[in-house]
């Protein structure tokens, strides 16, 4: 049985585990999306390269040692990697079931970043410090707890076959849920994180078939809750000077508006084919803040040019192409809605990291996926390729 939206409800019934299905002729590394962990490892290891550039002459950040940063970045690459790969074996039907625990853990992790155990970093109090030098920042695992907690209730009655597409109880219900992780975030403040999964909230929505209805309000109330966020003073002033650089480029250049600044020279000196690895001026005198994090593309821009800095886009084009056709195949609702989030995460979180870097974007301190240094960040994006190659992994085959 199908239903109008072409998603089976009785065939694919959740299932333990990937390889349970496959046999040695059908095997998963066959049917691995091999465009996308490609271009995800592509940008991975180019980000190594722009992070060793970025950090090899700052010796207050890299302890004295040159590889202290490129060794690091590898490393988070490498748990990436087993995180992935752990999720292709799981399956995400699997984790379907576990969802509920997730979704607890997440929330236990983000309210523990409010207790004396969260540290701030970067003007943030989004971090927890776990020692030997490594921090974990609970908000970037939540992206992925929002979309699979939303994806669970909204598809759970369309493949079971009992609705063409979700009553407004349950995306009530889904809104909720997804709401109380994002008001916690919103209290440390994480302003970046937030927008971010305000993103994702609209892709699940719109892929679950839910009423227009609940986007168009979704998106006033979301309008309204950022003007009374602003009338009641919750944001940082590190924050507001943020928007207030982006919406006049020559306010402070020196002060709030340096970072900016600085990005569009690096990024504008770059020219076609840039000054060479290790060679930009910008990048050598260490003129741009927080260059190996949030504002990594400027390096690109500097060193490797149009033609390097465009290599990251299509990358990224790559990732997003291939997912929205494992969206459109899956036979299931929920795999369709778990693709979605991820496909507008991604692309929302890449737009604003690299506009935020040519001042088409306010500065909201995301990273670049796959590419910016950063422990959690990595993982949580390796085990959204995870997601994404379960789903095609554990798609039927045709005759």
């Amino acid at each position: 049985m199908t239903t109008p939206h072409g998603f089976s409800v009785s065939r694919y019934a959740p299932e333990r585990g990937t390889l349970a299905r496959l046999t040695a002729r059908d095997s998963v590394v066959r049917r691995l999306d091999w465009p996308i962990l490609l271009s995800a490892l592509a940008l991975s290891f180019l980000g190594a390269l722009l992070v060793w550039s970025a950090t090899r002459g700052r010796t207050e950040l890299n302890q004295g040692d040159p590889y202290y940063f490129l060794f690091r970045h590898l490393l988070n690459t490498g748990i990436g990697l087993a995180l992935m790969i752990g999720t292709v074996w799981l399956g995400h039907r699997t984790l379907r079931g576990a969802v509920p625990f997730l979704y607890g853990l997440s929330i236990v992790l983000i309210l523990a970043v409010l207790t004396p155990l969260g540290a701030t970093i970067n003007g943030a109090h989004a971090w927890i410090v776990v020692g030997g030098g490594f921090s974990l920042q609970p908000s970037e695992f939540v992206k992925i707890t929002i979309i699979l907690v939303m994806a669970m209730l909204l598809a759970s009655k369309v493949d079971a076959g009992d609705q063409l597409h979700p009553d407004h109880g349950t995306v009530a219900k889904a809104l909720v849920l997804a709401a109380l992780p994002m008001g916690i975030v919103m209290l440390m403040p994480d302003l970046g994180s937030v927008m971010v999964m305000i993103v994702i909230v609209l892709g699940v929505l719109l892929a679950s078939g839910a009423s227009n209805r609940w986007v168009l309000g979704l998106i006033g109330a979301g309008i309204g809750g950022a003007v009374l966020v602003t009338a009641l003073g919750m944001l940082d002033e590190y924050q507001i000077n943020r928007f207030a650089a982006f919406a006049n480029p020559d306010l402070d250049p020196a002060g709030v508006g340096y970072n900016t600044n600085q990005a569009r020279i690096a990024i504008g000196s770059g020219g076609l084919l840039g000054s060479g690895l290790f060679k930009g001026s910008q990048t050598t005198g260490q003129f741009v803040p927080e260059q190996q994090t949030d504002f990594v593309f400027t390096v690109a821009g500097e060193e490797l040019g149009f033609v390097g800095a465009g290599l990251i886009l299509v990358l990224l084009g790559v990732i997003l192409w291939r997912a929205c056709r494992i969206a459109r195949e899956t036979t299931e609702l929920y795999g369709t809605i778990v693709a979605a989030g991820i496909i507008a995460w991604f692309s929302f979180q890449s737009f604003e990291n690299i506009g935020m870097t040519l001042g088409i974007m306010p500065v909201a301190g995301l990273p670049l996926p796959f590419v910016s240094y950063g422990g959690s960040s990595m993982f949580a994006v390796w085990v959204a390729i995870g997601l994404l190659q379960s789903i095609r992994v554990q798609r039927p085959m045709t005759a």
